[in-house]
């Protein structure tokens, strides 16, 4: 940023004692409030002085001034600038061992007695929201590249069966399949057995590519159970198209009280609801290979109705693969350092759930 660079060490500072005043307060700051901060902190300013500084930072687009108030606010680059130094510089105070005890302490009892992807990431997105006071999001990773664990099939009634497919991630898959003609329970049993003996690690993809060009070399009575093995899985795990991932919302009333315009409001609440813009909105962003937590101010960029609002998110891995993704949705006055520290030790929950001893 070019006008990052014309900014001193000392208006940095009281750059940051106004931010953390504004996200404390949501009033305007004025220069007393940072020279008697920046006085406890034996800075020394005067109120003059801080004032002139905050003069300069507004004439770089850092702070602005609403209505007549005699107090400035951060503006949005103001933030970005704000969380650059939060994960930088010489001492950076985003690391999770400065995330609060009482907080740390907080999420690990809500995972307790939690297992599987699907439950720790339906957890986490309330965990979230209630921490942040945001909107807590979690998805899980493209269902189609997750590795088969066991499959059981049951039969209902004529032609109706339930299967049951269960992933190595923990995710579990429940549906009730209406089949072309009817399977005795001896042929479910066969059907099954077949799949877990040969599948069992490989990925959902893989399997339903196998069984086809089995059944397609197969001329003989083999092909039968071949032809019912694949009207099962195909109904087990249908082909969309387009990898599910399963989306996990929570928290959205924290947003109606942060917004006074209902119109606006409304839009962001149909944007949360339409969950396939969620995933497509974090998609954009985080990458799975990333390491750590990422700040995304510029959401309106991807999805118009998010203007205003900011995404803290991390990749949550588990035996070193990425599992999905968790993250805050709120305004620009959030607690940064509480929120991005708490994303990423909930991040970290995956892999201590598969391996609580380390």
């Amino acid at each position: 940023m070019a006008d990052a660079e014309r900014v001193t060490a000392r208006q940095r500072a009281i750059l940051t004692a106004i931010v953390e005043s504004y996200i404390e307060t949501g009033e305007p700051v004025g220069s007393g409030t940072i020279a008697r901060l920046q006085g406890a902190e034996g800075a020394g300013l005067s109120s003059a002085t801080v004032r002139n500084e905050m003069a300069e930072l507004a004439d770089v687009g850092l702070l602005e001034q609403p209505h007549t108030s005699a107090g400035r606010v951060p503006t949005a680059r103001a933030f970005r600038m704000y969380v650059e130094q939060l994960s930088g510089g010489a001492h950076p105070r985003i690391d999770v061992a400065r995330l609060p005890v009482r907080s740390r302490r907080q999420i690990d009892s809500s995972f307790v007695g939690v297992a599987g992807t699907q439950a720790v990431l339906e957890r986490t997105s309330h965990v979230l929201a209630t921490l942040s006071s945001g909107v807590g999001v979690a998805i899980a990773a493209a269902a189609g590249g997750d590795a088969l664990e066991h499959v059981h099939f049951s039969r209902l009634a004529m032609a109706r069966v339930l299967a049951v497919v269960v992933t190595r991630s923990g995710l579990v898959r429940d549906r009730v399949l209406a089949l072309d003609k009817d399977l005795t329970l001896g042929e479910l049993e066969t059907a099954a057995n077949f799949l877990n003996e040969n599948f069992r690690g490989w990925s959902v993809e893989r399997v339903r590519a196998e069984i086809a060009r089995m059944v397609e070399r197969e001329r003989s009575e083999y092909q039968r159970m071949l032809n019912s093995v694949q009207q099962l899985w195909a109904g087990a795990v249908p082909e969309t198209g387009v990898p599910v991932q399963t989306v996990y919302v929570d928290g959205v009333a924290n947003l109606v009280g942060s917004q006074e315009d209902r119109e606006r409001l409304r839009e962001v609440l149909t944007a949360l609801e339409a969950k396939q813009r969620l995933v497509e909105l974090l998609n954009a962003y985080i990458d799975a290979r990333q390491e750590s937590v990422r700040v995304v101010f510029d959401l309106e960029e991807q999805a118009p109705e998010m203007s205003g609002l900011v995404l803290i998110a991390a990749p949550a891995r588990m035996g070193g693969e990425s599992r999905g993704t968790v993250g805050v949705i709120g305004p620009k006055r959030m607690h940064y350092e509480n929120t991005m520290n708490a994303v990423s030790y909930i991040a970290q929950v995956f892999d201590r759930m598969l391996h609580p001893g380390e």
